[in-house]
């Protein structure tokens, strides 16, 4: 079975990452318009799991390319057949 790709790996860190830039940033405003930092941390963690559902469902919603499907294909062929 192949290791996968250094890309592959990094993917799920990448989502995680960018959904916590985003709840930084609002994290930061929320904090600069009402000096409140209940408040702040609330949209924070409100902001980070929403993008990070966003990022995860439009990451679902993506077609694989020929090299995922063969991929798949070759899995499925080692695996057996399945009783579902």
């Amino acid at each position: 079975m192949s290791q996968p790709s250094r890309k592959d790996v990094m993917r799920p860190y990448e989502y995680l990452a960018i959904a916590a830039v985003l709840a930084l940033f609002s994290g930061i405003i929320a904090l600069a318009t009402t000096r409140d930092p209940i408040v702040a941390i609330i949209g924070f963690g409100a902001v980070f799991i929403l993008a990070l559902m966003t990022l995860a469902l439009l990451a679902m919603a993506i077609k694989p390319d020929e090299k995922e499907l063969s991929d798949i294909e070759d899995q499925d062929r080692k695996q057996g057949p399945t009783l579902h």
